[in-house]
């Protein structure tokens, strides 16, 4: 069991002081200029509350707070931005990593090594030109280490499996203050690079990561919108079209309806439509046949799809990446046939009294199903992913949005398998949601060996 740690005395200004001495980087405190925008995680709903945050300009600065905070038994946690925020991590000190952004790509070998700050939208710059991908998912703003470590859905995960299967090795801080590489090939690491691919933060302070590259001779994909009036016939033609597509095309279909707000372009705002999504690992000629479709589900009011770089696969959804007050919720589902269709539909299809911004049906399956590398991601056979997405411009809305999600998720339970991927968690979820019991149990197991008091914390802690 974990011993977690002593209640820590309260920090004073020389504790912090004697922190703040061994930094190449720097610390801000409460009370300090800066305090409210150090702390902020992208989710802006998350008034996240730590103790201090260290601005770390290196490993040695990772190693130093962690030294430090062992010493006073003050939790550590890290977000380079904060795309996963919890409370969790309230009365920690907060480590942002963003600014250890090394890059080291070697094409020939198939492999990346980043730094923990290293966005997908920068590694997959990098990879232009190469015909190498790697796993990025769907914002650009996400970061390479922390996507790992959640498990990683990527536009390719169909191909070639989670951005977890796809971690070579992990460079961390552990909870005894040594940065060391945790690699396969150490017999003694085994657990512990199980854990970190997929098993959320909860384990060491990751400051880099080595991960595979994949063949992507050519990419095609985009966006196609629709009238929402007809997201009846687009979602069977996506239904249609995900029940035998090969591997190489990923899907997914939504409804959306934009808010009238100035960063929506101003022929869109207010609008509902429904979308298509995609991205195909081959020739466009190939693409457009398996899309064919789709595009005969009704007339077409915006269309993105084309050859892309890897640098461009990150931006086809179109995500925001400045802060955002948006709130989640998902479910797998083992099948979405045309009854399901019509539930989602039904509820939020026309934007009529639905305080939901999106409804998203992902394709997923193929190499998800298989295990790429021992893995707390583990498999996915569900072919299907759900997801909910509300905003709240105004505090007063929350209980109408989550009402809202949750009655999304009760709608869906007849479809849905009752699991979803770590990062969908809703906020106050656990782990016990997203991993099977077995796994939550080895992943307990493991923080107990690494970590046995607590010294580390995640935004989804295995014993929260």
């Amino acid at each position: 069991m974990t011993t977690h740690l002593a209640a820590p005395t309260p920090l004073s200004p020389t504790d912090l002081d004697a922190l703040r001495s061994t930094l190449t980087g720097t610390l801000v405190a409460p009370g300090d200029p800066g305090w409210d925008a150090a702390r902020q995680a992208w989710k802006v709903l998350i008034d996240q509350q730590p103790v201090a945050v260290v601005q770390a300009a290196g490993a040695d600065d990772v190693v130093a707070t962690v030294r430090w905070a062992a010493a006073r038994g003050v939790p550590v946690t890290a977000q380079p931005s904060g795309h996963g925020a919890s409370r969790a991590l309230d009365g920690a000190v907060l480590v942002r990593t963003g600014a250890l952004d090394d890059i080291w790509v070697d094409a020939a070998a198939g492999v990346a090594r980043v730094g923990a700050g290293v966005r997908w939208s920068t590694l997959q710059r990098e990879l232009d030109g190469t015909g190498l991908t790697g796993l990025v998912g769907s914002n650009p703003d996400v970061s390479v280490v922390g996507f790992c470590l959640g498990g990683g859905l990527s536009w390719f995960s169909r191909a070639y499996g989670s951005g977890a299967g796809s971690v070579r090795a992990v460079e961390v801080v552990d909870a005894t203050g040594t940065l060391r590489w945790v690699r396969s090939d150490e017999p003694a690491d085994a657990d512990l690079l199980w854990a970190l691919r997929g098993g959320g933060g909860d384990f060491a302070v990751v400051t880099a990561v080595e991960v595979d590259l994949f063949p992507a001779p050519q990419i095609y994909g985009g966006l196609l919108a629709f009238p929402a009036q007809v997201a009846p016939a687009v979602f069977r033609a996506f239904a249609a079209v995900t029940a035998s597509a090969p591997e190489e095309l990923t899907t997914w279909a939504a409804v959306m309806h934009l808010p009238d707000a100035p960063f929506v372009p101003a022929e869109l705002r207010g609008a509902s439509l429904a979308l298509v999504l995609a991205t195909y690992l081959g020739d466009a000629a190939d693409a457009e046949r398996l899309l064919a479709p789709v595009r005969a589900a009704g007339p077409v009011v915006r269309d993105t799809v084309r050859v892309l770089a890897p640098g461009e696969v990150g931006l086809l959804a179109e995500e925001p990446v400045e802060p955002s007050p948006v709130v989640l919720t998902g479910t797998r589902l083992h099948t979405f046939d045309e009854a399901a269709i019509d539930a989602v539909l039904g509820a939020v299809g026309h934007g009529s009294g639905t305080p939901l911004l999106q409804l998203q049906v992902r394709h997923t399956g193929g190499a998800l199903a298989r295990e790429r590398a021992p893995s707390a991601a583990g498999t996915a056979e569900e072919p299907y992913l759900l997801t909910g997405l509300g905003m709240i411009p105004a505090p007063g809305l929350a209980p109408v949005v989550a009402g809202a999600l949750g009655g999304l998720l009760a709608l869906l339970e007849p479809w849905s398998t009752g699991t979803v991927p770590l990062t969908f968690l809703d906020e106050d979820e656990t782990i016990s949601k997203a991993y099977p019991p077995a796994t939550v149990d080895r992943l307990r197991a493991v923080k107990d060996a690494v970590d046995p008091s607590g010294l580390i914390r995640s935004n989804r802690p295995v014993r929260g």
